[in-house]
C-alpha cells in the first residue's frame, strides 16, 4: 500500500501522484463517505490517499482509503439537487476571481463563494479581474464593494492579465499556498493564472456572443504546481452555488459581521435575524454599519436553503 495525493478529478477516475512523484490512473473501491454525507465524489482534489497498484506496467492503481483531511470544500451538486461535489480537501486558502464588466457582475456569488469556505476557516481573497476595461463607473462599483469586504477582514485586489496590475500581488498571496481558486465562467480566471505562470497551461475560454454568459473551459478540477511555491487546485466553471448542506443557523453564523454581533441580539445565537425582536444585525443594518447588499444575498440563501432542506426533509412524501 502506497501514500500519494489526488491531483485531478474527472468523476470516474482520479489520478494520484506518490510520495516518489510517480503518477497513477485510478479508481475507487469500496465505498468511501465524507463525515455521513452523502456525495458524487468521495475523493476529491487535495485528498491524501492509500492506493494499491492494480497493473505496475499501465501505472493503474486502487484507492482503498482517504487519509484524514485537514479541510474541505463542498458544493452543492450541479445535476443531483439533493447530493453534494467535493471540490477539494487540504487547501490553505481559496482566491474567488470575478470582474464588474464582461461579464457583468453577480455580486451575490462572491457571498456565496465565502460561504463555501468560511464554514471551513478557510481564508478567502477577492480577485477583480479586467481592470483595464473599467471606467469611472465600474471603479466606483469596485470601491464600493472593496469597502464592504474589507472592512469585515476579506482582501480584495484589483488586476488584469492585459496590464499586468495586480499580478505580482497575487503571485505572493498564492506563494508556497495551496490554493483553490474558482469563478464564474468569463471572468478571465484562466487568463489571469496563465498570465503568472504560462506553462501551466489553463485552458481560457470566450464570452458566447449570443448570451454574454462565459463558456465553460474546465470540465474537471486538477491541481497544478507552481514553481514559484505552492499549488492551484483550478476548479470548474461555476454558474450557481446552492447550500442544501447547511442548517440556517449554519449560514447566519457563517456571515463573519453577523456572528460577531450575534450575542447582542434579544434571541442570541439562535437569531435568524430576520423579523425576530431586538436583534442586533437588522439594528445595524438600519445604522448602515451593515451592508444592505451582504444582508440582501444572506436573506436570499437563506430562503433558498429553508425551501430546499424542507423537500430533503420530506423527500418520501
Amino acid at each position: 500500500m502506497e501514500t500519494g495525493i489526488v491531483i485531478k478529478s474527472t468523476g470516474s477516475w482520479y489520478q494520484v501522484q506518490s510520495e516518489d512523484g510517480r503518477l497513477w490512473k485510478c479508481r475507487i473501491v469500496g465505498k468511501l463517505r465524507l463525515d455521513g454525507i452523502k456525495l458524487t465524489n468521495p475523493v476529491g482534489v487535495g485528498d491524501q490517499v492509500q492506493i494499491e497498484v492494480e497493473n505496475e506496467a499501465e501505472d493503474s492503481a486502487l484507492i482503498k482509503g482517504v487519509l484524514p483531511r485537514r479541510n474541505y470544500v463542498v458544493r452543492q451538486s450541479p445535476r443531483r439537487k439533493h447530493d453534494l461535489h467535493l471540490l477539494a480537501a487540504n487547501v490553505d486558502q481559496a482566491v474567488v476571481i470575478v470582474t464588474v464588466i464582461e461579464p457583468h457582475l453577480k455580486q451575490g456569488f462572491i457571498d456565496r463563494f465565502i460561504l463555501m469556505t468560511e464554514p471551513q476557516d478557510i481564508p478567502a481573497f477577492i480577485v477583480f479581474n479586467k481592470a483595464d476595461l473599467y471606467g469611472p463607473p465600474e471603479m466606483a462599483v469596485f470601491d464600493y464593494l472593496r469597502d464592504i469586504y474589507e472592512s469585515i477582514g476579506y482582501t480584495t485586489l484589483l488586476s488584469s492579465a492585459q496590464t499586468g496590475a495586480g499580478t505580482a500581488a497575487l503571485k505572493e498571496i498564492l506563494k508556497d499556498k495551496v490554493t483553490l481558486i474558482g469563478g464564474q465562467s468569463g471572468v478571465g480566471k484562466s487568463t489571469l493564472v496563465n498570465s503568472i505562470q504560462p506553462q501551466l497551461d489553463i485552458r481560457t475560454g470566450d464570452l458566447s456572443d449570443y448570451s454574454g454568459k462565459g463558456t465553460h473551459t474546465t470540465t474537471f478540477a486538477e491541481m497544478h504546481p507552481l514553481d514559484f511555491g505552492g499549488a492551484l487546485i483550478d476548479t470548474p466553471g461555476i454558474k450557481t452555488l446552492g447550500f442544501n448542506n447547511l442548517q440556517l443557523l449554519d449560514i447566519a453564523h457563517n456571515f463573519r459581521e453577523f456572528f460577531q454581533i450575534s450575542d447582542q441580539c434579544r434571541f442570541g445565537g439562535s437569531c435568524l435575524h430576520r423579523q425576530e425582536p431586538g436583534c442586533a444585525v437588522r439594528a445595524a443594518l438600519g445604522a448602515g454599519s451593515v451592508s444592505e447588499l451582504r444582508y440582501g444575498n444572506y436573506l436570499a440563501i437563506l430562503t433558498e436553503a429553508e425551501d430546499q432542506n424542507y423537500w430533503e426533509r420530506h423527500k418520501d412524501l
